[in-house]
């Protein structure tokens, strides 16, 4: 999965990035236009207890990818230019770094105005190609029911309506996937805050804007959690856990981005290897086989699962079996969070 991550100029952007990978980076960095890419391993209990039991060759956690997008030269410091928006379509989530700090001069932030600007940007830059598209479409022929998807988005965008509150169909989705719309990818908040304030609740007025456009969000002080991500891992959650936090950054961003994407990870194990794959949640069984290889999924046969809680329970397959807790699933199975799979295919 690849974030990007993105915010008006004096956001702290790039700290936030240095504080979710753990890579020092200097602000206001320039690599020609291009992102600088981190990769978070999604922490997973349940990998670490099935590397105990089987001592795998080798174990591989899911893995977020950051893309940290440079400032790129608009004339208004409250505008995305154009490189920024091609770049953001490519990505799968975005997320939004909310200066919620006052600045070195001493002006104070204002979060709400800076949701407001940019859920504008998103909106406009979406809405551009619509009203290129449905011009063309005035002297040629579209994709069949292309046109009544495009003449619903429309005044959306043009009511600065983000898509992913209108409640478009699977099917309308597919229609227009080709576009890349942004507001319809889902769109993450950080609020980046003094240090005193990382456990100060949100104003009413951002927490409503935030339920009202289905955003999800997660508080940080971007300089402190960067220094607790230099450390290793063990005083990583003692020092968080003495500013109030629950973890360090990273674990709170990719929580908070699973539940906003609506992710869950099936776990696949054995001697040579246990992992953790990221899916949709509602994938079936198929689907999720192309997860590992599209010939899986294409010479599924059936899924044998086992749920996790029950294992660690038994510690083998085999007993699993003796227990009648292992199942044989067909392609149509919704795969649920935990399962730990195999799929039998043909070659």
């Amino acid at each position: 999965m690849k974030v990007g991550l993105t915010g008006f100029p004096g956001s702290g952007k790039t700290t936030i990035f240095s504080a979710l990978t753990g890579q020092k980076v200097e602000t206001g960095f320039s690599s020609r236009g291009k992102p600088m890419l981190g990769v978070v391993k999604v922490p997973d209990k349940r990998i670490d207890a099935l590397t105990e039991i089987y001592h795998p060759r080798k174990t591989t956690f899911a893995e977020m990818i950051f893309a940290d997008f440079p400032a790129g030269g608009s004339l208004s410091p409250r505008s995305l230019d154009t490189s920024t928006v091609v770049a953001l379509r490519e990505v799968d989530a975005l997320t939004q770094v909310v200066r919620a700090f006052p600045s070195t001069d001493g002006t104070v932030s204002d979060a709400l105005l800076e949701l407001q600007d940019f859920h504008a940007e998103l909106t406009l830059a979406d809405l551009a190609p619509v009203e290129k598209r449905l011009e063309r479409l005035k002297k040629e022929k579209g994709l069949p029911g292309e046109l009544e998807v495009l003449l619903k988005i429309k005044p959306a965008l043009e009511d600065g309506i983000a898509l992913r509150e209108i409640g478009l169909s699977e099917q309308e989705e597919q229609k227009v996937a080709g576009y890349r719309f942004l507001t319809l990818k889902p769109l993450i908040a950080v609020f980046n805050v003094p240090e005193g304030d990382v456990t100060k609740p949100l104003s009413g007025a951002v927490l409503e804007f935030l339920k009202q456009h289905h955003l999800g969000h997660v508080i940080m002080s971007g300089p402190i959690e960067m220094e607790i991500a230099s450390l290793p891992k063990e005083e990583q959650i003692a020092f968080a856990k003495e500013l109030g936090l629950s973890e360090a950054a990273s674990g709170r961003f990719v929580q908070t981005t699973y539940a906003s994407l609506d992710l869950i990870s099936f776990l696949t194990a054995g001697e040579d290897e246990c992992r953790a794959w990221t899916i949709q949640r509602g994938t079936t069984a198929q689907r999720a086989a192309g997860k590992i290889h599209s010939d899986i999924e294409r010479g599924f046969i059936r899924a044998e699962v086992m749920a996790f809680d029950d294992f660690v329970q038994l510690r083998s397959e085999a007993k699993m079996r003796e227990a009648g807790k292992l199942r044989l699933e067909g392609k149509e199975y919704i795969v649920k969070d935990g399962d730990i799979t195999h799929f039998r295919h043909a070659t």
